[in-house]
């Protein structure tokens, strides 16, 4: 079933969106939506990475709602900095923080988060893969951001993917 139908929410997705795109419910439209949905999952299949394998999804669940409150907490902090910017400049700096994962998933779910939250930029990563430049919006104190950052993100996503 998985070789025909590699990824059958993406084909039923792709089909509606055809249809909706399309506008039209015309039986030529409908067919052709369906082969749409049903051939480009099977064409990119071989392209696909096998998916992550989740060993935590408690963990999971906690560093979701952690990010979120971290996104709304920064979010105000950044406002907070740009608005206090006539009396004090931030103090945007680039920080070397040394990583102990490995995992690609994880990695990746890394470079979303730092994306995610205000006033962090994920800048570069090393070739092989042990240290990440992050630039900061208003960094206060290195050893501390990087303590912080390990301790909030790294660590969670070390138990779920490795």
């Amino acid at each position: 079933m998985s070789r025909w139908f590699p990824a059958p929410l993406l084909s039923l997705a792709l089909w509606g969106l055809w249809l909706l795109l399309n506008d039209s419910l015309a039986p030529a439209h409908v067919l052709l939506g369906a082969l749409a949905g049903w051939l480009m999952p099977v064409l990119v299949a071989p392209l696909r990475p096998p998916g992550p394998r989740l060993k935590r999804p408690l963990v999971l669940a906690r560093l979701v709602l952690r990010v979120g409150g971290d996104v709304v907490v920064s979010a105000l902090e950044v406002a907070g900095g740009v608005l206090r910017s006539h009396r004090r400049l931030p103090r945007g700096a680039f920080v070397a923080v040394p990583l102990a994962i490995r995992d690609a998933h994880a990695l990746a779910s890394l470079a979303v988060i730092c994306a995610v939250i205000p006033g962090t930029v994920w800048s570069e990563l090393a070739s092989d893969h042990s240290v990440v430049l992050i630039h900061v919006f208003d960094l206060r104190d290195e050893a501390t951001f990087v303590a912080e950052f390990k301790a909030r993100y790294e660590a969670p996503l070390k138990e779920i993917f490795e």
